[in-house]
């Protein structure tokens, strides 16, 4: 899934951004890498460019604006803000994620969002964990050059005027995370709900302290390991993971809140309720921890509804152990197999006939056998009893997917409503100061002279004003409430795509298990009817 990182940064040196950019840095000093003569080691592989820097080097642009407008002089100043996207690492061979396609989606992205603004956008096919996760770094100088228009992020006229400068509010990120999502979705890329939390959090704080303990603790163990001894501890931990563990092992027994914190307590944990919130006190601290730090797992809410489940399950397992006493071990269908996918059966007969040599025949034999073990398999874990079940089931999967598909399909078009209606709420209040002058000029050939001298902006304010009549829209609606109405579509969306993506491989799959079935039916089939021939 993508993720939205940013960065601000009073450095008045933009040669430094641009160095990080292009040369190998180590991950925990940040400080460059040398090679043996003391130079820079260039990075492997990357893609760079510049935008609004008229030509000019990505730092010397930025100095020359920055002088002409007299900003980003002072050492407290904010200087630039360092945007990072990291797309996931199945994007690549699962949906041709490219590090040319990243690039080109990253200089679309700044160009949309950060309109006006001397960018440097860089992307590199890996990160420093080697997971393999592409991952675009957009650096744009936080002084604006170019008077551009209302974006739904901004909240204040000098937002759009040149020589203003940046702002990352909560509410601008939370904008363009949504506009992440958006990207994913559109791209077809793997995507996760940005906006609503997630169930660990952890900070770049705690990220660092656990790479850097890694480090510390593989150090240490490495003379055991040379000398044949298997260490005691080979995966550090940091105290808010141990306290996760500590709370999801509570969790997995307790049946009320008081029997979790009982739990909790034998730990040494101790569990506090303040206004609706939980917070975590550990022995080793004097202030607790709260569960926003934690994750959403770890809130109220989800503590109480893991508890009602538990006691829920413990009441049913009671209940079906008096009703139905146990006569053998009967296991219940499952919604779906617990393995890889299946792949269809080859036809080795056709294959032959087209001219495939013999080295193909016996690797094709080899495939049908493993995908026909793999197809009873699948058939047995879903609980399926005959083909006719399994065919129903098709249907059904089928279904599911063409009205989650519908439904997604209504929601984009909702989706999409909404974002037009903004952007002419949004050109429509840009236009206001001018459509405030007017109403200040004393004759009508005055107020003719300042429609003509403003006549750009009287076109867009009566073309917004035209969509508002044609929409049966009397009373514009808040900004910020429209906004976070289209975050909350967009979270919707996520689900629903997400959905329509499990739905869709479940469909394949069992498609897939139907094939398979039924050419193993039909090449049993004549099998069959030579026995029955030969007892006759």
């Amino acid at each position: 899934m993508a993720t939205l990182k940013h960065i601000n940064s009073k450095n008045a040196d933009y040669g430094a951004a641009e160095q990080y950019l292009l040369f190998e840095h180590d991950e925990f000093t940040m400080k460059p890498v040398l090679d043996e003569t003391g130079r820079l080691i260039p990075r492997e592989d990357y893609r760079l460019s510049t935008l609004n820097c008229g030509g000019e080097d990505f730092a010397v642009a930025c100095m020359r604006a920055n002088l002409r407008y007299g900003k980003n002089q002072r050492r407290e100043d904010v200087k630039s803000h360092h945007y990072i996207i990291s797309f996931d690492p199945r994007d690549g061979p699962d949906n041709g994620l490219t590090v040319d396609r990243a690039q080109a989606l990253g200089e679309k992205f700044c160009a949309e969002h950060f309109p006006g603004h001397q960018a440097l956008v860089c992307t590199h096919p890996d990160g420093h964990n080697h997971s393999g996760n592409i991952h675009v770094h957009i650096v744009i100088n936080s002084l604006r050059i170019e008077e551009v228009p209302f974006l739904p992020y901004m909240d204040r006229p000098a937002d759009t005027k040149a020589g203003c400068k940046h702002r990352c509010t909560d509410a601008a990120l939370r904008y363009f995370k949504s506009e992440v999502m958006e990207m994913c979705h559109r791209e077809g890329l793997y995507q996760i709900d940005l906006l609503n939390g997630s169930k660990n959090r952890v900070t770049d704080r705690e990220y660092w302290a656990q790479k850097k303990g890694q480090a510390a603790l593989d150090k240490q163990n490495a003379p055991m390991i040379a000398g044949g001894i298997t260490p005691r501890q080979t995966k550090f931990e940091t105290n808010k993971e141990k306290l996760r563990q500590t709370i999801r092992k509570a969790l997995a027994t307790a049946a009320s809140f008081d029997e979790f914190s009982s739990l909790l307590l034998r730990e040494g944990v101790t569990v506090k309720e303040s206004r609706g919130r939980l917070s975590y006190l550990t022995p080793d601290r004097t202030k607790p921890i709260t569960a926003r730090k934690l994750g959403d797992d770890f809130d109220r809410t989800a503590v109480l509804s893991v508890l009602e489940q538990n006691a829920a399950r413990a009441t049913e397992k009671a209940a079906a152990i008096l009703e139905y006493p146990r006569h053998g071990n009967t296991k219940a269908p499952q919604t779906a197999p617990k393995q890889d996918g299946v792949q269809r059966l080859v036809d080795i007969e056709q294959k032959m006939a087209e001219g495939k040599g013999r080295g193909y025949e016996r690797w094709a034999t080899m495939h049908n056998l493993k995908q026909m073990a793999a197809t009873l398999n699948v058939y047995q874990e879903y609980g399926f009893t005959s083909p006719e079940q399994l065919e129903a089931a098709v249907d059904t999967a089928y279904q599911e997917m063409r009205q989650t598909s519908g439904e997604l399909k209504a929601l984009e078009t909702k989706l999409q409503g909404k974002k037009e209606l903004q952007q002419q709420v949004l050109a429509y209040a840009k236009t206001k100061p001018t459509r405030d002058g007017l109403k200040a000029q004393k004759s009508e050939k005055a107020r003719a002279a300042y429609r003509q001298a403003n006549e750009s902006d009287f076109i867009i304010a009566e073309a917004a004003a035209r969509y508002f009549k044609a929409h049966g829209i009397t009373k514009l609606p808040a900004r910020k409430a429209l906004q976070a109405e289209i975050e909350q579509l967009i979270s919707e969306k996520d689900g629903l795509y997400n959905t329509y993506h499990e739905q869709k491989q479940r469909f394949k799959e069992l498609q897939t298990v139907k094939r398979n079935i039924d050419q193993i039916l039909r090449r049993e089939e004549p099998h069959r009817r030579k026995e029955q021939s030969h007892e006759r």
